[in-house]
């Protein structure tokens, strides 16, 4: 992995991608942070060697580089999904790229379902710990200790200092700001009824289909990392309602403005 790390660092040198201080990944229906930016340069994700491709309708695919804030970032303009095909390893990539280029901190934010009723959809959650429901692991493969710790420690994934930040700008703005636990699931499908209850047996306020593997690998590379959940729906299961993806978009956008004043204001304070 190695190898293939260092030829798309090598490309991504060579097209001006130099020396990124933030990592931002943008999640379902969030893809309007980059009209924020100061744009440097931005590649097709099918144009950089050895990177996967976008292929869920709502997520574009680019790399972009330029300045936010005052700060050097580097944001993917849509993610990978173990659902669409790919591998933990596939979907966690860009991560290790984004850390050899020289990110020191990663913000995560992804679309999810409140599973803690005392939330409601169109409120951001900041997650302050997760559940890893994925069925594996980004970092079970031969020759991960090249690139890190095997058993890397996750007693404390998510940036306290971040956090609080966080917490303290949404205080500021009057952005309600829950905090919780994402459990990360594989999808595509919706959960179930009794999936909903045991998601919140097990101590579950949101659920979502991404972040976990990436948060993994930002620690496993030693990142500060930080995430914030749009919760897109209610996931009440004793009156679940069928699912509608563009009502689920549609929140995503509408809590979009929220989530960019946090995402700005924080970045100015690291």
């Amino acid at each position: 992995m190695l190898k293939l790390i260092n030829q798309t660092v090598e490309y991504l040198k060579d097209k001006g991608f130099d020396q990124p201080e933030i990592g931002i990944i943008l999640g379902t229906g969030l893809g309007k942070l980059v009209n924020e930016i100061n744009i440097l340069k931005e590649v097709s994700y099918n144009h950089i060697p050895n990177f996967p491709t976008a292929t869920v309708e709502f997520h574009k695919g680019k790399l972009i580089f330029g300045e936010l804030a005052g700060k050097k970032v580097i944001v993917m303009q849509g993610r990978f999904h173990v659902y669409e095909g790919y591998t933990l390893q596939d979907v966690t990539y860009p991560v290790r790229i984004m850390q050899k280029l020289g990110i020191k901190t990663l913000l995560v934010s992804n679309a999810s379902g409140a599973i803690n009723l005392n939330f409601k959809k169109g409120e951001l959650m900041l997650i302050n710990d997760h559940i890893n429901l994925q069925g594996s692991s980004p970092l079970a493969f031969k020759g991960v200790s090249e690139l890190g710790e095997r058993f890397t420690d996750m007693s404390a994934p998510y940036d306290e200092k971040m956090n609080l930040a966080f917490k303290t700008i949404a205080k500021a703005n009057n952005i309600t700001l829950h905090e919780g636990v994402y459990a990360s699931v594989v999808g595509p499908q919706l959960e179930t009824k009794a999936e909903y209850r045991m998601l919140k047996i097990i101590g579950a306020d949101a659920v979502g289909m991404s972040t976990v593997p990436e948060i993994i690998v930002a620690n496993h590379l030693k990142l500060n990392v930080a995430a914030v959940s749009v919760l897109t729906d209610e996931c009440d299961p004793d009156n679940l309602k069928p699912v509608n993806i563009n009502e689920i978009i549609e929140m995503a956008t509408k809590a979009e403005p929220n989530m960019i004043v946090l995402f700005k204001a924080l970045i100015k304070t690291l």
